[in-house]
């Protein structure tokens, strides 16, 4: 889930749906079509499941619509493409409300996101992705910010001026990829604005965590996973209490040399160390 800038939901959707990395045999395209289709079944059959609870609750259980029903419906996803997902933390996870960051290079991502089943978190996605039907009703029911491309300037505006009034109100914490878009080409990209200007409001600390996905597992922006293992590496929380408008770029670049440096770090690593967890 992302502040995303992708123009094309469109060309979003044929990147999920088609794209096979060169080399990929008949048989592999095959099975890997076949979990496709499995996974889109369970995802759909999970939404309605999650929009009858959410009917019957008053859409006021976000924690169980959060932190269980999506939480389990993504592991159970990686599970069938037999990818699992080993968190590394610095400490005790933070208390109180956060925003959190991460790195954003895969269709892996999204999953392992919400199955950390971030404590009263909401999330950010790029809006018109709500057109995948499933993954609009169960984005809704989990109380999703949707987004909008970076060249609707006023209507993103409008869109995180409501998600920080929001997030005010209720003290929950939030995730989105300051990317704003799968970034495949092993760097990290260029970084929007939003969760900063989140972070400036809220004067709350900022939890940044890189995902690292080995090459042979990451499909990048298609759906030829294969199976293995990702890390989740939390960092320290970034302290934003004295943060002011006027400084929020190099503030953001500050983050973003952070996460350059993450990438340097955990990318470096061997995969046998990395599967170790």
């Amino acid at each position: 889930m992302s502040d995303s800038s992708d123009p094309s939901v469109d060309t979003v959707e044929r990147r999920v749906i088609l794209s096979f990395a060169p080399g990929r045999s008949l048989a592999f395209k095959i099975r890997t079509l076949l979990k496709a289709l499995v996974s889109t079944i369970v995802l759909t059959l999970w939404s309605l499941l999650m929009l009858a609870v959410a009917v019957i609750t008053l859409f006021r259980a976000r924690r169980l619509y959060n932190e269980y029903l999506a939480k389990w419906l993504a592991k159970f996803i990686l599970w069938q493409w037999n990818i699992d997902v080993v968190v590394h933390r610095k400490g005790e996870p933070p208390g109180g409300q956060v925003i959190y960051i991460s790195n954003h290079s895969s269709t892996i991502d999204m999953f392992a996101v919400i199955s950390l089943g971030l404590v009263r978190c909401r999330y950010f996605l790029f809006g018109p992705l709500r057109r995948i039907i499933p993954l609009g009703i169960i984005a809704t029911v989990m109380g999703t910010f949707f987004t909008c491309p970076q060249t609707q300037s006023e209507k993103r505006a409008r869109i995180f001026q409501r998600a920080d009034r929001i997030l005010h109100k209720t003290g929950e914490s939030v995730y989105l990829t300051p990317e704003g878009e799968r970034v495949t080409t092993g760097d990290i990209g260029h970084f929007n604005k939003g969760a900063f200007h989140l972070a400036t409001s809220l004067k709350v600390p900022i939890v940044p965590f890189y995902i690292q996905i080995p090459k042979h597992v990451d499909p990048g922006a298609g759906i030829d996973a294969t199976p293995g293992q990702i890390q989740i590496y939390f960092e320290d929380p970034i302290q934003t209490n004295d943060w002011v408008q006027e400084e929020l770029i190099k503030n953001r670049g500050k983050v973003r040399d952070m996460f350059v440096g993450y990438s340097e770090k955990y990318g470096s690593l061997p995969v046998s160390v990395q599967s170790r967890g």
